[in-house]
């Protein structure tokens, strides 16, 4: 059996891949970076997770995510390229190219992010694509990312969820808007791809489920897999801004960051990993977004 080291094994997509079905027929190596383990020396793969993820409560510091994004991935893929493992995939973030976006983001749009987490995930992406074309005996991927859901994920879906599971009738109903996502069983799907099939090519690739999902979709399958009343309200959107921008005054979670999250388009175009892998992805995005919602109704 071929070994794959994983480092950020302990976090949200660590643990779904290390139980995934596609990953069972390969010795799963373990790297503990806060012991300065290194690559194994006989390892095939390293899928390179760990990094400090986008933060919306500004607990860490921008050095903080040049320290981890950056320089420890730095010094991950250097010791990849001295190894004789074949296979890198460093697992990014569309966030690497916008943070907020009303067109379709595809691999050639110009990117310009402008938090501490984009311009750390977009200089750990420059300098692996730099090394690329010197090491043709290498396979090098670099997976952009939209928001990856599944068993036991944190951030903004699971307040979304929260939110509509209490009752609360949905103030947002007047914004219409589309956003890609992307299950963790595709997700593991595509890391299996990328280390099986020698035919995919090193380079960047977004990464999503096929389709797009509104809020006021989600908000449908929250009621329906919570059984409520579906109650959407459209209020009007200068009443809303003024009331997010007010919970930003008095420094609750619902500011005008979250009102973004919630409201804002964000498309990102999975054509190019599609025809690398030649394959359909397993699930679709509602059925992704079902199986993550039906998790969260049986834990609250």
């Amino acid at each position: 059996m071929k070994k794959i080291d994983i480092t950020g094994y302990s976090g949200f997509i660590g643990k779904n891949l290390l139980k995934s079905k596609y990953f069972k027929k390969f010795i799963l190596n373990k790297i503990n970076l806060r012991e300065k383990k290194t690559i194994s020396v006989d390892s095939f793969a390293v899928i390179h997770l760990a990094g400090i993820a986008h933060d919306l409560s500004n607990k860490y510091s921008y050095n903080d995510y040049i320290e981890i994004n950056y320089n420890l991935t730095k010094s991950i893929f250097n010791e990849f390229l001295k190894s004789k493992s074949e296979i890198f995939i460093l697992l990014s973030s569309a966030k690497a190219v916008r943070d907020n976006y009303d067109k379709i983001i595809t691999e050639n749009t110009p990117p310009k992010p402008k938090t501490s987490y984009g311009i750390s995930k977009l200089k750990a992406e420059r300098y692996i694509q730099i090394k690329i074309p010197k090491y043709k005996n290498k396979r090098i991927y670099i997976l952009r990312a939209c928001m990856i859901h599944g068993p036991k994920n944190k951030g903004n879906l699971n307040t979304l969820f929260n939110f509509i599971n209490n009752g609360i009738p949905w103030p947002l109903g007047s914004y219409k808007n589309s956003r890609s996502y992307l299950s963790i069983e595709n997700l593991n799907f595509i890391f299996n791809e990328l280390i099986i099939n020698k035919n995919i090519c090193s380079g960047i690739y977004n990464i999503s489920d096929n389709n797009t999902l509104s809020t006021n979709e989600i908000i449908h399958l929250i009621k329906k897999e919570t059984g409520g009343k579906n109650l959407i309200l459209p209020i009007p959107k200068i009443i809303i801004y003024l009331i997010f921008s007010f919970f930003g005054i008095i420094k609750t979670k619902y500011n005008l960051n979250m009102l973004k999250k919630l409201t804002n388009n964000y498309v990102v175009d999975n054509n190019k990993i599609i025809k690398a892998i030649n394959k359909n992805l397993p699930i679709d995005v509602e059925e992704g977004m079902i199986k993550t919602l039906n998790f969260l109704n049986k834990k609250s």
